[in-house]
């Protein structure tokens, strides 16, 4: 099979495992768009800001269709997140044909701990992000101005929210991967650590709004997970062997100890 058949094989089997993934999220959604609580998952998206807002204020819809597109926009965020496992599923079935057997073995571990780091960053926005931010941001308002906010502009902000500490959840296991496949070394990972604290406060300041109290609850946490990621390394590297690097780094030596052990001079002698 030359290179470029290669390719295309690679991109016939994106595309399919793509579309699996689209599928299995519709499928939800049309379950969840039969749903008659899907309308009380807005009200639960926005309960952190309706406890901010003075009393008898309310949200407003400032689009003609935004009533109907919100209820589709939250359906559709319900049902990728419920979805979620089997996606990463098919994320990790098209990278698995190019490791090891051994590192195939971390499959349900990895799908499992990256659905759980993912909820657990949008739990974390959504518990203890949100409250901070939005108090903050209703004690600088004036007292001239009452607080109305749009539903879809409040969406939108809240997918944001949640995608961007979501992510930010997954950098342990991104480095524990990094580190068993060979692509990077513990060692390598410490040396660079001021430089991933300037880009956690850099992303930060560029996907949160622009209010210190948000920033920090999300550039502390990257950089507190970052040494997380490099301890569960370690572990990993303790228990389950030093990864892809090591074993062709062994292999490679191998040739030179059985010349030693034969009693072959080495070269230079």
């Amino acid at each position: 099979m030359t290179v470029q058949e290669t390719f295309i094989s690679h991109l016939v089997e994106l595309r399919d495992r793509l579309l699996r993934s689209i599928y299995v999220v519709l499928g939800v959604f049309t379950l969840l768009w039969f749903w008659p609580g899907l309308a009380e998952i807005y009200d639960l998206l926005a309960l952190p800001m309706m406890r901010t807002l003075p009393e008898g204020t309310h949200m407003i819809a400032t689009g003609v269709i935004t009533p109907f597109l919100v209820p589709l926009k939250v359906g559709l965020m319900a049902a990728f997140l419920l979805a979620l496992p089997y996606v990463l599923y098919q994320v990790w079935g098209f990278i698995a044909p190019g490791l090891y057997s051994h590192e195939k073995r971390f499959a349900l571990p990895l799908v499992f701990g990256s659905t759980l780091l993912f909820l657990s960053g949008v739990g974390y926005c959504y518990f203890v992000v949100f409250n901070w931010v939005f108090r903050f941001i209703i004690q600088f308002a004036p007292k001239s101005i009452t607080p109305a906010p749009d539903i879809e502009a409040y969406l939108s902000f809240v997918l944001t929210m949640f995608v961007a500490f979501g992510l930010a959840f997954e950098i342990p296991l991104v480095e524990v991967v990094l580190v068993q496949t060979g692509a990077i070394t513990v060692a390598k990972l410490k040396e660079i650590r001021p430089y991933v604290i300037v880009g956690a406060f850099v992303v930060a300041a560029v996907v949160t709004p622009p209010d210190v109290v948000s920033q920090l609850l999300l550039a502390i946490p990257m950089c507190l997970l970052y040494e997380c990621g490099i301890l569960m390394a370690q572990l990993m590297q303790r228990f389950f062997g030093k990864g892809r690097a090591t074993e062709e780094d062994a292999a490679a030596q191998a040739p030179e100890q059985l010349k030693l052990a034969e009693g072959e001079p080495k070269q230079g002698e």
